[in-house]
């Protein structure tokens, strides 16, 4: 797991605690994933790895027709001018997204996250990217277990055109 992050403390909260975790499990009103806990107990949110900053579609999306971006992971924690987990429910009703979803990261436009509205509060919640400006959503893997898997590095897609070579997931 410690291969996952990548360079920098850009995006990096302070080291997480198990109070961290009730309190983020408090305000977000879900049980978060064990995957994504024993990730941000190595490192508490951040840069990804280079090779594990984007994820294959199956279909084309506004960002690219065969992949989406996972350049970082929010963290746990009130960092001064650092987003957080804990800001999903503004992000939510600013950006006009779907409840229960925690979101992991994106900018406003888009967003992946973790959807809670088929497993419930306390189930393993799939992993989903959305498109505010568009209000569509794509389901990206089953679980966050699956979705980490998965992840494969930007630069083995082409320019995103319809002839640039898909890589296999």
């Amino acid at each position: 797991m410690a291969t996952f992050w990548g360079d920098g403390d850009y995006g990096v909260q302070q080291p997480l605690t198990d109070e961290m975790v009730r309190e983020a499990e408090h305000v977000l009103g879900v049980r978060l994933p064990l995957a994504l806990l024993d990730l941000l107990r190595v490192q508490n949110g951040g840069i990804v790895a280079a090779d594990r900053d984007a994820f294959p579609t199956c279909r084309p999306t506004s960002w690219s027709e065969d992949h989406v971006p996972f350049d970082g992971l929010m963290g746990i924690g009130h960092r001064d001018g650092t987003t957080s987990l804990l800001d999903t429910p503004y992000l939510l009703e600013e950006w006009g997204l779907p409840v229960p979803l925690v979101l992991l990261t994106g900018d406003g436009h888009y967003w992946i996250g973790l959807d809670y509205r088929t497993c419930g509060r306390d189930g393993e919640p799939s992993v989903t990217w959305f498109e505010t400006d568009l209000d569509a959503e794509l389901v990206l893997a089953d679980d966050f277990s699956s979705f980490v898997r998965g992840l494969t590095a930007s630069s083995t897609y082409g320019d995103g055109s319809a002839d640039a070579p898909v890589p296999t997931p």
